[in-house]
């Protein structure tokens, strides 16, 4: 039996493959389709595209930036997604960006996404 993947390498995963994922977040099942993942203001996070699932806001489908250490029961999914989606408008400032779903982020640098 294959070793259980971590966090991250599920979120690289997904958003490298483009696989919608599920988590639950605030007691809260979310279906995402997985953006941006890096560090900003110091902590994990992931900027997605939630589709399904239950909302704190009752809207959906919405942006949605989520503290990494606050997911839990994240699980890949079989269902793929196209790709980037047209922003909000609002920008992100990444301290430090892992992958980013229409291309890989090498090293270190600073990026900026879009998102919320």
């Amino acid at each position: 039996m294959d070793a259980p993947q971590s966090t991250d390498e599920l979120l690289r995963t997904a958003i490298t493959q483009r696989r919608q994922i599920r988590f639950w977040y605030d007691g809260k099942e979310r279906i995402v389709e997985p953006h941006d993942y890096g560090i900003q203001n110091g902590r994990p996070r992931l900027l997605a595209y939630q589709i399904a699932g239950q909302s704190n806001s009752g809207r959906l489908p919405a942006w949605r930036l989520v503290d990494v250490a606050g997911m839990t029961r994240l699980e890949l999914l079989d269902r793929k997604f196209s790709g980037g989606r047209p922003a909000s408008g609002r920008r992100h400032k990444w301290d430090q960006l892992f992958v980013r779903v229409d291309e890989p982020v090498q090293g270190n640098k600073k990026a900026t996404g879009q998102g919320q």
